[in-house]
């Protein structure tokens, strides 16, 4: 079930921020080849420009990443849009576990689809910036954050139906997989320079992992330990 957003009138947003920029991005991503009318809904609703800095906050409908401290990176609505459709393709998870909160976008993208999400974050002001945007949104219900070494998972609420990373490590993180549920789906970016990443998915069944490449990205790296 679709978590319907309650949007508080600082969230709605006006001229480059407001529903027609949405729209407009939605569009985009139609034309781009994003089909799951589920994924399309939820980020025609849900406002980007909330989860960026004011400064910024013109661009956040372009088909683009943008910096939010830290050196890291809102991912670009199609890369968002794309990894959320492959993780949901094959059956809509209960639990997530997210691997690099960030500015929270891909996180209520998800909790916004009626997913309960755990997601673990290891630069600690990046989280204080977005657990108020999830209380805004109506979304905080559906998520657990915690401040700690992505690489590590969040074992004592695993298994998961689904993991989901949003930076890159240099290959599958066999830690993770240990705490992704059979039948379960990960979807991770892959390899150690930008430009030359993959995006894989990997569809755990009956104790066997099958990989699919999804094609190239470009992500921060998945790095160790907590700042």
């Amino acid at each position: 079930m679709i978590h319907r957003l309650d949007l508080r009138p600082e969230a709605k947003g006006v001229g480059m921020t407001s529903q027609r920029a949405r729209d407009r991005m939605v569009e985009r991503l139609r034309e781009q080849g994003i089909r799951d009318e589920r994924v399309l809904n939820v980020m025609r609703a849900l406002p980007r420009h909330a989860f960026i800095d004011e400064a910024l906050a013109s661009r956040a409908y372009e088909d683009t990443a943008l910096p939010i401290g830290k050196a890291q990176t809102i991912s670009q609505p199609w890369v968002v849009a794309r990894m959320t459709e492959a993780l949901i393709e094959q059956g809509m998870p209960a639990t997530v576990l997210e691997i690099g909160t960030g500015s929270g976008y891909q996180t209520a993208v998800l909790a916004s689809l009626g997913i309960r999400v755990f997601t673990v974050e290891r630069i600690e002001e990046l989280l204080r910036t977005a657990r108020p945007r999830f209380r805004t949104l109506n979304l905080h219900e559906l998520i657990r954050s915690k401040h700690a070494d992505g690489n590590l998972g969040w074992a004592e609420n695993g298994p998961f139906d689904a993991i989901l990373l949003t930076c890159a490590a240099p290959m599958l993180v066999q830690p993770l997989l240990a705490q992704l549920n059979d039948p379960g789906v990960l979807i991770s970016p892959v390899g150690t320079e930008a430009g030359k990443q993959k995006l894989l998915r990997v569809a755990k069944r009956e104790g066997r992992s099958l990989e699919q490449d999804l094609g190239p990205v470009s992500f921060v790296p998945l790095l160790p330990g907590v700042l």
